[in-house]
């Protein structure tokens, strides 16, 4: 059987089970009929193993259960297969267990190889009387006749512990409902969906939302006020009250707080367990449903004492608030409209039709974009260990402090390590101002949300984005990069003259900016005076490893490299050339390349590095940088999620040429404009 290179990119393969005699074969044809066929292929699983199994079906179900998991592994990879082959999304109606009236218990055909398979699994969740039913009346299929209480625990084990396995395996799981009549609207919203939201997706889904938000008037707003919601604007936890009045509204539930089980769990706070997260909630109830509960956990929530400064920017249109939320949208929408503050825009999803989910890698994705691709001032706010990447990107960092028993657990140590290893600086607001602060005054500061403080707020200004603590640093607009650039762009300059340009182009860099990021050390040297004295150097230089990226980052690395005279220089074409052990005892790598486009390139030896080493300081040094390849993208997404990244370059461009020929930089750089 075919295993899985480690560069493949996983397929999309979408389950879809449920009992026999739930209707999933039905269900499938339904969706043939309904879904384009360019984008999906439908699996019958019992047909594929007919398909690949000598004798068929027949052949099959006289095996021994060892030689039968053989070929269902084998159907499940045959199917993941075809789906990479294709691009298409494989749809799959299988089954997870069998169980006869006369079984203690019933036996499980799901294998490991469908846990490695599937990215999602949609439970075809019928109600027992109505499979009995169906049972009696399938025509086609000989069915033994099951009672109803039978069909009912066989069908609550399939969902309790598939919904466990999908968990511990990172694939999206939930149940659909289904009263009796067909209706495969439902999955077809489902499973179009998953079909196409990626995290990349995701990313760029948000990114067009803030646009829109912003769009009409980008020009007037210098500041953007981002703050979370639950526990920031208020201490309550709208998800879990959201799930508390279910959990009375449907007493039969027995969810108790999903939300605590899929966070605590392998996924974390991923992606994926905000996607897992939504389809909790689009299980649970329908949108009008939906809509209710977000009205009665709006009615008792309470906004704390940052509602006065929000009312303040009704009439201060120089700054303009924004709250995203990894929680519910419509209830802080709710919430914001009650308290007279419908103004506020509520960046957040809970639902499909939101279209996307809030990661903390999203919170510091919006920051990069407000502050890079905006070139705005940003003020964040935020309670707990996933605003903690966003307050790290920002122009000025609040925490905000509620009562004990309401904070976050792990905050203080997430918060000692981002201040102590990731350059936090922020400062903190407690609310109520009695409650006890988080950490020493000297590690995190207190500040009253008073009128003074406000005034600091509204009366802020938009800097530059390179002149504060971004992971995105330039040297756009000052004097020295336009004398740097000058020759660069100088059609008449080609050859070994524009090399020498790069070269002084990458000292300047390694100079002005890698300095600044890796931080400097002192040593002792020979004065011309006969004495010792301090002279400086970048921190662990000689445990730097600097790439050239073939061919047209080499001149630049060069010059790189004059400012880093002891560190390690090696060429690189392809992200696989470099190797681990290019890295061992290496304390930070500097990839220099001529031109940064879309980040793709330099996104793949940022991927390569960091399955080699996870934590190792990565500086990417290039000449020109596309703007929009560090406010959207999988360069944006890279910089949201690695804050041990950053990216030096001499000028940021809105420009998206892109040189070929004559105009291409390595061509140029080389002489070889004359080849095709």
């Amino acid at each position: 059987m075919a295993t899985l290179p480690p560069s493949f990119q996983k397929p999309t393969v979408i389950g879809i089970y449920g009992l026999p005699g739930s209707g999933k074969s039905y269900l499938l044809n339904l969706l043939e009929k309904e879904l384009d066929r360019d984008t999906f292929e439908f699996y019958e699983g019992s047909n594929v193993i007919a398909e690949i199994v000598p004798g068929g079906l027949p052949a099959f179900q006289k095996l021994d259960d060892e030689k039968q998991t053989y070929w269902r592994k084998h159907a499940i990879d045959t199917i993941r297969e075809e789906s990479a082959k294709s691009g298409k999304c494989a749809v799959v109606a299988g089954h997870f267990m069998f169980w006869s009236a006369d079984e203690a218990e019933g036996r499980r055909v799901v294998t490991q190889n469908d846990l490695e398979s599937y990215t999602h699994i949609f439970y075809l969740g019928v109600p027992p009387e109505v499979i009995a039913c169906r049972r009696l009346e399938d025509m086609e299929r000989s069915r033994t006749e099951l009672s109803v209480d039978h069909l009912r625990r066989w069908q609550s084990a399939e969902i309790t512990e598939l919904r466990n396995l999908c968990r511990l395996h990172g694939i999206l799981f939930s149940v659909v409902t289904e009263g009796g009549s067909f209706d495969a609207s439902r999955f077809c919203t489902l499973i179009r969906d998953a079909s196409v939201h990626t995290e990349e997706e995701n990313l760029s889904r948000v990114m067009q939302r803030l646009d829109e938000l912003l769009a009409s008037d980008l020009d007037r707003v210098e500041t953007i006020l981002l703050t979370d919601a639950d526990r920031t604007l208020a201490s309550d936890d709208t998800g879990q009250l959201f799930w508390e009045k279910l959990a009375k509204s449907k007493p039969s539930r027995d969810d108790g707080y999903p939300l605590k089980t899929i966070f605590g769990g392998p996924m974390g706070y991923s992606y994926s367990a905000f996607r897992q997260a939504t389809l909790m909630y689009e299980e649970a109830t329908d949108m009008l449903e939906f809509e209710n509960i977000c009205e009665e956990v709006a009615s008792e929530i309470k906004l704390n004492e940052i509602s006065g400064l929000l009312e303040q920017l009704k009439v201060r249109k120089h700054v303009r608030p924004v709250v995203v939320t990894c929680g519910l949208r419509l209830v802080w929408e709710k919430v914001l409209g009650r308290a007279g503050l419908s103004f506020v825009d509520v960046i957040g999803g809970g639902r499909i039709t939101d279209g996307f989910v809030i990661t903390p890698a999203v919170k510091a994705a919006i920051v990069n974009r407000l502050r890079i691709g905006h070139r705005k001032y940003v003020w964040a706010f935020g309670d707990s260990t996933g605003d903690i990447p966003m307050l790290s990107r920002a122009d000025q960092a609040i925490v905000i402090v509620c009562e004990e028993h309401h904070r976050s657990k792990t905050m203080e140590s997430a918060l000692q390590n981002a201040i102590g290893s990731e350059g936090l600086r922020a400062r903190q607001v407690l609310l109520p101002h009695t409650v006890s602060p988080r950490l020493s005054p000297t590690e995190l500061p207190s500040v009253r949300l008073d009128q003074e403080f406000i005034e600091t707020v509204v009366h802020s200004r938009a800097l530059p984005a390179s002149t504060s603590k971004a992971q995105v640093l330039d040297a756009t607009g000052k004097q020295a990069a336009r004398l740097l650039m000058t020759p660069t762009r100088d059609s008449r300059v080609s050859g070994h003259r524009l090399r020498e340009a790069h070269h002084h182009v990458g000292r300047y860099l390694a100079v002005e900016y890698v300095a600044e990021i890796l931080g400097l050390e002192e040593y002792s040297i020979p004065h011309v005076q006969g004495h010792q004295t301090s002279g400086y150097r970048v921190r662990n230089e000689q445990q730097t490893l600097i790439v050239a990226l073939m061919r047209g980052g080499e001149p630049m690395a060069l010059g790189v490299s004059d400012a880093l005279p002891s560190a390690v220089f090696m060429h690189a074409k392809r992200a696989e050339d470099i190797a681990r052990r290019h890295l061992e005892g290496q304390r930070a790598v500097v990839l220099v390349d001529s031109v940064i486009n879309s980040g793709g390139t330099l996104v793949d030896f940022v991927r390569h590095i960091r399955g080699l080493d996870s934590a190792i300081r990565i500086v990417a040094v290039t000449g020109v940088l596309q703007e929009k390849a560090v406010s959207e993208g999988k360069l944006a997404h890279a910089l949201a999620s690695d804050i041990r990244l950053s990216v030096v370059a001499l000028r940021l461009s809105e420009n998206k040429f892109t040189g070929r020929g004559s105009t291409d930089t390595g061509n140029r750089l080389f002489n070889t404009t004359h080849l095709p």
